[in-house]
């Protein structure tokens, strides 16, 4: 039996922009993306610390160094600039896979500067 694991995390990254007109998705920071793991057009879970709300997406390349995260489309009604959000990627594992699998995570500050990695 195959085990839905974390791949990685954004861990409270700050909301820059909502685009509610822009077809969908979540843009990101190539730079935060290939840190942690998570691919160009994934499947992700924002989750806004500010409201509750949790949805899910993808990921599409935003501009590099940045430090932008802008929820776009629908989900755009769900954040506010300033929110802090956590941004999670899981991926099918097999049982032999499991014990050496280690998430990657990134922690930011409130300014979207990266503290620490997990």
């Amino acid at each position: 039996m195959n085990r839905e694991l974390l791949i990685g995390k954004l861990h409270r990254v700050v909301v820059t922009g909502v685009e509610p007109e822009y077809p969908g998705s979540l843009s990101v920071d190539p730079d935060w993306l290939e840190a942690v793991g998570i691919l160009p057009y994934e499947k992700i879970q924002v989750l806004n610390c500010n409201n509750g709300y949790r949805l899910e997406t993808y990921a599409i390349v935003g501009e590099r160094g940045k430090g932008q995260l802008v929820v776009n489309g629908a989900a755009a009604r769900h954040a506010l600039p300033g929110d802090r959000v956590i941004v999670c990627a899981f991926g099918q594992f097999a049982p032999d896979e499991i014990a050496a699998h280690k998430p990657r995570v990134l922690v930011f500050d409130d300014r979207n500067r990266i503290i620490e990695r997990l």
